[in-house]
Order: structure tokens, then sequence, then C-alpha cells
């Protein structure tokens, strides 16, 4: 059991009112999931402040409440610390009451816009096969070795995050990959954390709905690199032309990686088809199961962040060798009868869905048509639903405009919103149908032998959320569906 004074070890305070011995049996930011002497730490969250159910988590019997704006009426018996940042401050007590897990393991975090989730997942299927346990938080799922854990966010809340990591260390981890999002570094999910390393894979136009601008954007990301030790590593693609800017303030130590330039480990792509990738990394020759160009980046992420943690060249190439890439990132199957490709990837910001659509082209043997099926969420930014459009139709020979998941909006506007991104003398490409499965299956009645089906935005995504409720719904199933009933 620990004392409240244990857990604010090391937190801003500003005014205690009451006893700091009082014992915590738990934390939560929810008021719903209080118990009986439990600790409610107050978030100002960006839909709804805790300090609005301060008086719903005492009557579930808490026992201390930490915010940033005390009740008007203190209760008796209850110890209220007021603090400049409930979110700050929650990481750090997290951290305290589950015994700082992250300084007990090796934590690597990933950032950037696109490639997260395959860098960690990457990482963390290499050091389990150089035979380390090893936890990864990501956006597909949690895993604790062999172990799944469903995962709702990119980056848990700070209380969840801890108490995973001690799960972890209490399972024997040695290593934890992890994704850390900008939502989570803008909102201290990650304050208190010790990370061993830092990697950017690279910035593009997204989550401007919540950023609001792409300078804050870049701000937020900086910051995770800005607050590493310098015992840390901080490695960043030179390619991006913000790669350096990342590093500039941080005390950890920095290396580069990169396809065109100099870095400290550099690679050269050789061929790239359907069989994967023959690049060199640092002159070593290899070849990899993944494919196209920006799994050629992420791979040298994975490599690079392998080496600074110590493990040898040799060894690692030859397990990255073998490692196929993450769930929904260019997943695909090839038809019985037509040999039709079909892809499903998360590609769903303008830069990811250009980078598929280039590795489809580099890919092409001849004639093939290139159909995309495409969407964009409901509920998130509003600016890039033309420029999806745009660049579907720019780089597909046919394209099908159709739902992601809407959400709270009506499907029918987010496609209009796409629609004009579509220059007038590409109108005759595409083709808008709001039902998703009715897009995919005329995709596929569209499809010549041989030809190259895309559906993106979704990839490892099994559901499609609409008005508040989860409707079941897999890419990568309807795909294969629609091909074997239409004997493709």
């Amino acid at each position: 059991m620990k004392t409240l004074r244990d857990i604010l070890y090391n937190v801003s305070i500003r005014e205690v009112h009451g006893s700091t011995d009082t014992v915590v049996n738990s934390l939560s930011i929810d008021s719903r999931a209080i118990g009986q002497g439990d600790a409610f730490v107050a978030i100002k969250g960006v839909h709804v402040d805790g300090h609005l159910f301060i008086d719903k988590a005492l009557s579930q019997g808490a026992a201390a409440v930490i915010c940033e704006e005390l009740p008007q009426n203190l209760a008796d018996g209850v110890t209220y610390v007021l603090v400049n940042s409930s979110a700050t401050a929650a990481g750090i007590i997290a951290g305290n009451f589950y015994d700082n897990p992250s300084h007990k393991l090796k934590l690597v975090g990933v950032t950037g816009t696109n490639g997260k989730t395959t860098i960690a997942t990457l990482l963390f299927r290499l050091f389990s096969k150089l035979r380390f346990h090893c936890g990864l938080l990501s956006t597909v799922q949690n895993q604790i070795g062999d172990k799944v854990v469903p995962a709702t966010h990119t980056t848990p809340d700070a209380i969840h995050l801890n108490a995973l990591l001690a799960e972890m260390v209490d399972e024997g981890c040695e290593y934890v990959f992890m994704e850390v999002s900008s939502h989570a570094v803008h909102q201290q999910r990650i304050a208190g954390l010790k990370f061993t390393g830092g990697i950017f894979s690279n910035i593009t136009h997204d989550h401007l709905d919540y950023h609001k601008t792409f300078d804050e954007y870049i701000r937020v990301k900086k910051a995770f690199f800005d607050g590493l030790p310098p015992t840390a590593f901080a490695l960043t693609n030179l390619d991006d032309k913000r790669g350096n800017v990342m590093l500039q303030n941080t005390r950890a130590k920095k290396q580069s990686y990169s396809l065109r330039t100099v870095a400290d480990f550099k690679g050269k792509i050789l061929e790239n088809n359907l069989t994967g990738l023959i690049m060199t990394v640092n002159e070593k020759e290899v070849h990899f199961r993944l494919i196209g160009e920006f799994n050629a980046y992420n791979l040298l992420a994975v490599y690079g962040a392998a080496i600074l943690l110590g493990q040898d060249k040799e060894e690692v190439l030859q397990a990255l060798s073998d490692l196929s890439g993450a769930e929904g990132r260019f997943d695909y199957i090839m038809s019985a009868q037509e040999k039709i490709i079909g892809i499903v990837d998360y590609a769903h910001t303008p830069d990811a869905l250009l980078n598929v659509l280039a590795t489809i082209k580099n890919l092409r043997k001849g004639n093939e048509q290139v159909i995309t099926v495409v969407g964009c969420g409901g509920d998130r930014d509003t600016a890039k639903r033309p420029v999806m459009a745009a660049v579907a139709t720019e780089h597909s020979d046919k394209v099908i405009l159709t739902s992601d998941n809407p959400r709270s909006e009506d499907p029918v506007a987010i496609i209009h919103q796409m629609e004009a991104g579509i220059p007038v003398h590409q109108k005759k490409k595409s083709l808008s149908i709001t039902d998703r499965k009715e897009a995919i299956k005329t995709a596929v009645s569209l499809a010549n032998p041989e030809d190259i089906i895309l559906v993106a935005g979704k990839g490892h995504e099994k559901y499609q959320e609409i008005q508040g409720v989860k409707h079941p719904f897999d890419d990568k199933q309807v795909l294969r569906e629609m091909l074997e009933l239409m004997g493709k």
C-alpha cells in the first residue's frame, strides 16, 4: 500500500488540504472507476473536465483528490492536492504508485505521422526473435510476450500506461517498444516516464483537427525529444525535412538514418517488388520480406535502434530479413482465379496514401489497373479530405470514394468534401458509394485479371464506427469474400 505522501514525490504542488499520510488503494482519472480509499485525478480533457466529477468521485469513496481548481466546499476526511497541471501530476503519481516501472526496463518510444506501428511492431518481433522477453504498446495491440492486451488508444492514459508497464516488469520484460502519439505528448500521458531511446519516422499533414496548426503539431512531436534524458538515444530520419528539427534541443545522443544522404545508418534500395526489398544497410546487402520505400525507412529505423540498444549487426540483419510487417500495413492477398492483387492499408493521411500508391506503381509490370477504395474518418481533420481524394485520383486508374469511420458525421457530407478535391478532368475516374462493403464489391467487379485493388484507411481495424456504434467490419475479409463470390 502507498500513502499519498509516497505517490506525490516529485509532483509540483501548490497547496494541500488534509493529511498526506492517507493510504491510497488505487488511482483513476475516471470518477466511475473510483472505489473506497482511491485517489481521483481531475484532468481537464479535450471534451470533458474531470473537475465536474469530483463530487461523483467522493460519493464513490475517494480518499484524495488531485486537481487544478479546488471545489468551493471541501469535504471532511478527504485530502485535496492543488497542482499546476493535473495531467502532468497523473503521470508522476502513477509512476510512483507502480514503483516507476519505466526505470526498470528499456523503454523505446516511436513518434511521427506514419510508420509508428510498423517500427514498434518490428522492434518487438525482432527482439523477441533475439530471445528477449518484450512488451509492445501500439495502435493495433498491446502485448506482453505472447499475451495480447487489446489497445484502445495509440497511447493509453498515464495511469493505465504505468499499470501496463508494471505488469510487463512483473512478467520479466527487458524491452518495451511504444508508439508515442502527438496527443499523448500534448496531454502529458507520458509524463514521468524514463525512455532509453526515441525514434522519429516522419511528419506530414495529420491531426490538425486537434492541434489546429502544422507548426503546433511539429512543436508537440519535438517536445518528446526535448524531454529525453542524456542517457537516451534520439534517432531521426534525415530524409524528412524536419528530421533535424526534432533533435535541435534534445539532450539525448543524436543519431540518424537515411536512404538519400550520409547518415549513421545508411540504406540503398536495389530491388523493390512483390517478393520484398533487396537493399544495402551500411553497405551490407540484405533481402527483406517487407515491400516499398516507406518500409525501407522503417527497417533502417529498426536496425539503427537495435544497434543503439547494443545488439550484434549480423544477428539483427539476419532476424530482420525474416520478419513480416504489422497487420493492415500493405497487407496483400492474391485471388485464386484471375490473380488480382488486393492490398489493405491503414493509409489515412495524404502522404501515407501517396506512399502506398507510389509503391504499387513500382510493382506494376504492365497495363494493370489500380483501383483505389478510400474514405476519410468523421470528427477528424477536415482539411485533408479533398487532398486525399486528389491523391487517389492522381495515382489510380479508378477511385471509389466511400465511408470510413463516419463517427458522428454524415458520411455523404464527408464524401462531398472529398469530391471537391478532384480536378474536373479526373472526375470521370471516380465513383462515390457510401456503403463500404458495396464500394469494395464494386471495385472487385471492375477489376480485370492481374489488376490491383487498394482498400485504404482502416487497415487493421475490425469495425466501422457509425453514430457511436462500432459495427464489425474487416476490409481484408470483405475483399477476400468479394473476390471469391465473383469467382475472380
